[in-house]
């Protein structure tokens, strides 16, 4: 199932920082959704990606300038698969500091 939110065509996720609860799109990280074949492994680690992204908005992380940290936001799945699934420096300490590490 797509997420969608307003203003955008579509999101791979949306977290309730208040609620306390993500959720994740896997229909847009398959690759067999742009006619293409099957690949596993690039679709957990998107998955993966996603996942910990949202997460980071969860403990107060907001989107990223650095296009190589999770936390960047994904205007498409080339955003997705260009960035790591770690945190950047910066959003490292800011994440250490929300959860008071």
């Amino acid at each position: 199932v797509d997420l969608y939110a307003d203003g955008l065509n579509f999101v791979f996720g949306e977290a309730d920082i208040l609620r306390g609860v993500a959720i994740i799109s896997l229909t847009r990280l398959h690759q067999s959704f742009y006619g293409l074949p099957e690949d596993r492994g690039l679709f957990i680690e998107r998955a993966l990606k996603e996942a910990v992204h949202e997460l980071g908005h969860l403990y107060g992380l907001r989107h990223c300038p650095d296009p190589h940290c999770v936390m960047h936001f994904s205007n498409s799945l080339l955003d997705t698969d260009k960035k790591s699934y770690k945190f950047c420096a910066i959003c490292r300490r800011k994440l250490k500091e929300n959860i008071g590490r």
